[in-house]
C-alpha cells in the first residue's frame, strides 16, 4: 500500500515515546526510594536491566509476537513477520495515521520495558539479578507479547476475537489490561514462588528515601501523559481528552489516597501522595480516551480509595507484596478497567486500536460493555498469573530466585553488585566487615 508520512502525528509518537521511556528510570527511583538503603542499588539495576533485556527482545522477536499475523486463531503473531525488525513504512497499525512502522514499534517497546519493571518492586531485596534477567526475556516473550496481540495486534479480544463476537469490543486505550493487571497478576504470582523477605512483618521496612519516591511519582506523572495521550496515535482531539483526564484523574486520585490515609491513620504522608499519584495513573489509563471529564473524576476517586485500602490486604493475607505493585497496579488496572463499563461514551472517541466505544451503563449502552469489561480483565488475570507462576517456579528449580541470607540481611546491593549507595562510617565499617561473607 502507498505511504503518505504524517510528520506531526510521527513527531508526537516519537515524543511519546521517549516520555514513556522515561517512564522506566523515573520507576527505579519511586522504587529505589522505597526500598531499604541496602538495596537500593540493585532496585534501581532491576529497571534498567529491564530495558536493557526487552530492548534486545522486542527488535528481534517480541514487536512480531505481538503485531504479527495470527498465529493458532490468534493466540499470538507470527514470530517470523517482523523478525528483526524487517519492516516497511507501511507495515502495521500506525501507517493509517502516516506514521512509519518504526516509529510504532519504537513507541510500544516502551510499554513492553516499563511493564517487566513493574513487577520487579513485587519481589524487591531479596532476589538474583540473574533469575530476574532470565525471567524478564522469557516473561515478555511468553506472556506480555500474546496478551498485547490479543489485545492490540488483533487477536482473540480484538475486532475478530470472540468476546466481540459474544459481548463487545473490550476497551483498553493504553494499557489497563496489558500493561497493569498484567503486572499485577505477576507480582502476586511471583511474590508466591519466591517467598517473603526475611523479617518481614516482624522488622520495620520503611522507605529509605522519600524524596526519591516523590521524585520518581513526579517523573512517572509526567511521562504518563505520553503513555496515554500518545496512544490515540494523533495530535488531535481525542490525544487532548487523553491528556485532560489523565490529570485530572491524577488529581483527584492523590487527594482520595490522602483522605483515606488521614481517616484511617491520622496522617496525610508523602509516601501516600506518591502513591495515590500511581493509582490514579494507573487506574485512568485504559480509559483515558473514551470517558468524559466526570468520568475521570468517578476513575481517580474510585482508585485513589480503593488502592489506599487495597495496599493492606497482603499483610491480612500474608503475601510480601514488596512494593504493593499488587494493591496498585492490579487493583488499579482492574477498577480503571471494569469502570469504562459505566463510563464510556460515544461522545468521546477511542484510539486506533477499536472504532468508537460501546456506551457504558451511565449513557444509555446497558450492561453489555461492562461485561465486556470484567470479562477481558479476568482473562487477563488469568492468563498472567498462571504463566507467570509456571515460569517462576521453572526458575527456581532451576537457576534459584533467592540471595543467601547473609546477604539479603547484610545487603543485597554488594553482594550481587559489589557496591553500596551509601558510603558512611558506620555503613562502610559494616560491609568492609561482611564483605569477603557477602560476595561468596
Amino acid at each position: 500500500m502507498d505511504f503518505a508520512l504524517d510528520t506531526g502525528n510521527t513527531a508526537w509518537l516519537l515524543t511519546s515515546a521517549s516520555l514513556v521511556l522515561l517512564m522506566t528510570p523515573a520507576l527505579a527511583f519511586f522504587y529505589g526510594g522505597m526500598v531499604r538503603g541496602k538495596s537500593v542499588l540493585n532496585m534501581l539495576m532491576m529497571s534498567f536491566t529491564a530495558m536493557g533485556v526487552v530492548g534486545l527482545v522486542w527488535s528481534l522477536w517480541g514487536y512480531s509476537l505481538a503485531f504479527g499475523t495470527n498465529v493458532a486463531g490468534g493466540l499470538f503473531g507470527h514470530p517470523a513477520d517482523f523478525f528483526g525488525l524487517a519492516i516497511d513504512d507501511a507495515e502495521g497499525p500506525a501507517a493509517a495515521f502516516g506514521i512509519p512502522a518504526l516509529v510504532f514499534v519504537g513507541f510500544q517497546a516502551t510499554f513492553a520495558i516499563i511493564t517487566v519493571a513493574l513487577i520487579s518492586g513485587a519481589i524487591a531485596d531479596r532476589v538474583k539479578i540473574g533469575t530476574w534477567l532470565a525471567f524478564t526475556a522469557v516473561w515478555v516473550t511468553v506472556v506480555y507479547a500474546p496478551l498485547a496481540h490479543w489485545v492490540w495486534g488483533g487477536g482473540m479480544l480484538g475486532a475478530d476475537g470472540w468476546l466481540a463476537d459474544a459481548l463487545s469490543l473490550p476497551i483498553d486505550f493504553a494499557g489497563g489490561t496489558v500493561v497493569h493487571i498484567n503486572a499485577g497478576a505477576a507480582a502476586l504470582a511471583l511474590t508466591l514462588v519466591t517467598g517473603r523477605r526475611k523479617g518481614w512483618g516482624k522488622e520495620p521496612m520503611r522507605p529509605h528515601n522519600l524524596p526519591f519516591v516523590m521524585l520518581g511519582a513526579g517523573l512517572l506523572w509526567f511521562g504518563w501523559f505520553g503513555f496515554n495521550a500518545g496512544s490515540e496515535l494523533a495530535a488531535d482531539g481525542t490525544a487532548g481528552r487523553a491528556w485532560v483526564n489523565t490529570m485530572v484523574a491524577t488529581s483527584v486520585a492523590m487527594l482520595a489516597w490522602l483522605a483515606a490515609e488521614r481517616l484511617r491513620d491520622g496522617h496525610a504522608t508523602s509516601l501516600g501522595a506518591a502513591s495515590g499519584v500511581v493509582a490514579g495513573l494507573v487506574a485512568i489509563t485504559p480509559a483515558a480516551g473514551t470517558v468524559t471529564t466526570w468520568g475521570a473524576i468517578a476513575i481517580g476517586a474510585a482508585s485513589g480509595v480503593l488502592c489506599a485500602l487495597a495496599v493492606g490486604l497482603k499483610h491480612r493475607f500474608g503475601f510480601d507484596d514488596s512494593l504493593d505493585v499488587v494493591g496498585v497496579h492490579l487493583v488499579g488496572g482492574l477498577v480503571g478497567t471494569v469502570l469504562i463499563g459505566l463510563f464510556a461514551t460515544n461522545g468521546v472517541h477511542g484510539s486506533f486500536y477499536f472504532e468508537g466505544s460501546q456506551n457504558g451503563l451511565f449513557y444509555g449502552g446497558g450492561v453489555t460493555q461492562l461485561l465486556t469489561q470484567v470479562v477481558a480483565a479476568l482473562v487477563a488475570v488469568v492468563w498472567s498469573f498462571v504463566l507467570t507462576f509456571a515460569i517462576g517456579w521453572a526458575l527456581r528449580a532451576t537457576l534459584g530466585w533467592r540471595v543467601p541470607e547473609a546477604a539479603e540481611v547484610g545487603g543485597i546491593d554488594l553482594h550481587q553488585h559489589g557496591e553500596t549507595a551509601y558510603e558512611t562510617v558506620t555503613q562502610g565499617t559494616v560491609f568492609a566487615h561482611e564483605s569477603k561473607e557477602l560476595r561468596a
